[in-house]
């Protein structure tokens, strides 16, 4: 795989996590609205689709409710501490995200230095 192609990916990967992450903040702003329901976007999927998709991979997640989870009374499924997880989760993946196309630009800028 080049390096532009790693790059591709790798925007691809920082766009699912950040759209995970704007979930995650969206089921805790809704923790106290009666009836709603927790989503998430099933992120192992979508990686391991980008993992075996080859070079044309276009990583959409699909959002969808997560279900299994308790509801309260209210109808209320937001658990605020499986959120809270998950936000400090999706952060390290995204921090991640940023170190690898760091390490890939320093790649790209070496060997544009290596030329000249």
């Amino acid at each position: 795989m080049s390096t532009f192609s790693s790059l591709q990916a790798l925007q691809g990967y920082l766009k699912v996590v950040t759209d995970r992450q704007q979930l995650i903040v969206s089921n805790m702003a809704n923790i106290d609205t009666p009836g709603y329901h927790t989503r998430d976007v099933d992120f192992q999927s979508v990686i391991r689709q980008a993992m075996n998709g080859g070079e044309s991979v276009h990583l959409e997640p699909a959002v969808q409710e997560v279900e299994a989870l308790p509801e309260r009374p209210d109808g209320n499924n937001v658990n605020i501490d499986r959120e809270s997880m998950l936000l400090s989760q999706t952060q390290l993946q995204y921090q991640l995200g940023v170190e690898l196309v760091k390490s890939s630009l320093h790649t790209l800028y070496t060997a544009i230095k290596d030329e000249s």
